[in-house]
Parts: structure tokens; C-alpha cells; sequence
């Protein structure tokens, strides 16, 4: 997942005020990510009117450890610069 994509996920996140629980749920998840991402592929169909591109985002963000990760840091980030204004 490229790094314009991440930032998008994680900006949309935020501007929802969903940053924070996204970041708790995907950190206490991580174990999880590979089953996550099986879901994900099973109701992709269903979720694709409502969440559009972002749903190949969010695949791509759960197919890929390193992508994830960064995913939470962006997250963690996001919140950090937040708390600090």
C-alpha cells in the first residue's frame, strides 16, 4: 500500500473522529490481521457501495504486515499531533 493511500485512510479516520477507536481496534486485532483480511475479501462485495475506493485501501492495508503497521503509526501519529494543539 503506497504511502499517499495510507495517509488518505488514516486522514478520512480522522476527519470522522474514528482515528482513535481505528487505532485501538486494529492494534488489539493484529493477531488477527490474516483472518481479518479473508473477511474483508468475503464482504467486500456488500461493503463496496458504501465505502467505494477506500475498500480496496483498506484490503490492501490488511493484506500487508508492513502496511499495516504503518497504518498504526500514521493512526498513532495523527493522535499524537492532535493531543499536542
Amino acid at each position: 500500500m503506497s504511502e499517499p493511500d495510507l495517509r488518505g485512510l488514516a486522514g478520512e479516520l480522522q476527519r470522522r473522529g474514528l482515528a482513535a477507536p481505528a487505532l485501538l481496534l486494529l492494534d488489539i486485532h493484529r493477531p488477527l490481521r490474516p483472518l481479518l483480511s479473508d473477511i474483508a475479501t468475503v464482504v467486500g462485495p456488500a461493503l463496496r457501495p458504501i465505502l467505494g475506493t477506500r475498500l480496496a485501501a483498506i484490503d490492501r492495508a490488511l493484506e500487508d504486515d508492513e502496511a499495516y503497521g504503518r497504518l498504526l503509526d500514521q493512526l498513532a501519529d495523527d493522535d499524537r499531533s492532535r493531543e499536542a494543539t
